[in-house]
This record gives structure tokens, sequence and C-alpha cells, in this order.
């Protein structure tokens, strides 16, 4: 049986009091399988944004639970949630996010250097991660040195290295141009083909076309679960 890896159940997120009171979630149920790959779509102010912030342990529900790995994160501590998401997430952002002084495998080694991983060990793994997106001839350049679509495969090494129960992904090719779009996106198959669970996020019908499940988004609901054969 296919292990879940995440669940929201009747998930509620609310900003503001009294008249004043947003309600960006609104009893969302969601279940993220092991191997998923899984789109979130839907417009500005839709929820998807919010929801993608909860999954990541950046946010917590108002109401409902919400479990990653069946650990159900609403009681854990700010320090117990930052080692969560730094064990069990991998985040890729439209901005890359990447130190400007620091060469491309030191910036896939700062994870590792959190996680308090042997330093041999993390000079290894970041450079088999930065071969298995194809900069493995980029290791000592640093971002200004990269194309944006190079910069992005960094991210993702970045993100991958301390094997995620999940890789989230928010408007990964919102900063690319259509062709490097293309090579990052076959990216993704790939690394979902070797059985990575992807949550990605993007309001483009083209991206998540790739994607294998998509959660539609309206007014903090889920209002379609499409599933490919």
């Amino acid at each position: 049986m296919t292990k879940k890896v995440a669940t929201l159940e009747k998930v509620s997120k609310t900003y503001g009091k009294d008249d004043l009171i947003v309600k960006a979630l609104d009893n969302v149920n969601l279940e993220i399988y092991k191997g998923d790959y899984l789109a979130v779509m839907g417009a500005s102010g839709s929820g998807k944004s919010t929801a993608m912030n909860i999954i990541g342990c950046l946010d917590r529900p108002s109401q409902g639970v919400y479990k990653l790995n069946g650990i159900p994160v609403e009681n854990l501590s700010d320090d117990e949630l930052a080692d969560l998401r730094n064990q069990k997430l991998g985040f890729v952002f439209q901005q890359f996010h990447l130190l400007s002084d620091a060469t491309a495998l030191e910036n896939v080694l700062l994870p590792m250097i959190y996680a308090g991983i042997d330093p041999l060990e993390r000079e290894e793994r970041a450079k088999n991660a930065l071969d298995k997106v194809g900069l493995s001839e980029r290791v000592n350049n640093r971002p200004n040195q990269l194309s944006g679509g190079q910069q992005q495969r960094v991210a993702i090494a970045r993100a991958i290295i301390n094997n995620p129960a999940i890789l989230l992904a928010d408007e990964p090719t919102g900063a690319l141009d259509s062709k490097t779009t293309e090579d990052v996106l076959d990216l993704f198959d790939k690394l979902h083909e070797s059985g990575i669970t992807i949550v990605l996020v993007t309001h483009e019908d083209e991206v998540a076309s790739r994607a294998k499940k998509i959660a539609r988004f309206k007014d903090g609901k889920i209002i379609e679960l499409k599933i490919k054969n």
C-alpha cells in the first residue's frame, strides 16, 4: 500500500479578527502519497499559497490537523518545525534564493550543515546532487556566473540534498523563459520518475500538465481534484 506522506484534515486558515477576518483556507482535505506529482492551481487569493505554506510547515492551521510523515505539526515548537522542514522538506522558489558569494557546491552544502552531516559526506552528496541536475562542471561557479536556468538547477539540487519526503516548488519557472522552463520541467519529470514526491504551485496550465494530480483552489477550497491515468 502506498504510504501517505502528508495529510490535511479539515484544515482552515484565518487571518485578522472580528469584522476583518479573512478565511484563506476553508475546511480543506488533501492527501499526498509517496511518489505523487501534485500541481496546486488557482487564481491569486484562491488559497493555493496558504496551502503550500502549511504543507511546507511555514505556517500552521487555524483549525484542523496537518500531518507530515504521520506527525501532527500544530503542537510542535518553532525549533521543532525548523528541524522538520530541514529534514523532511525541500523548497524551490521562483526567485532562486542562492547565496551570491557562495559557489554552487557551497549553496548545495548548506542544508546539510544545519543537519549536522559529516563534512566529507556533505561534499560527496552535494557533488552527486549537482551531477543529477546536470551541473557537474559548474560546482565552483557563483550565481552571477550561471544562467537563470542553471541557478534554478542549483536550487533544485539544494532542495533534494537531504532526501526530502516532499519537494515543494512554488512557481519554479516564473522567472524563466519558455525554453529554460521546458528544461526545468523535464528535470522535475526525471526527479519524479526517480521516486521523489513533488508538490508544485503554479497558475500556468502548461506547467501543471506535467503533474499526475491537479488540485484546483478557489475561495479557500479545493473545487477540483483531477487524477490522471
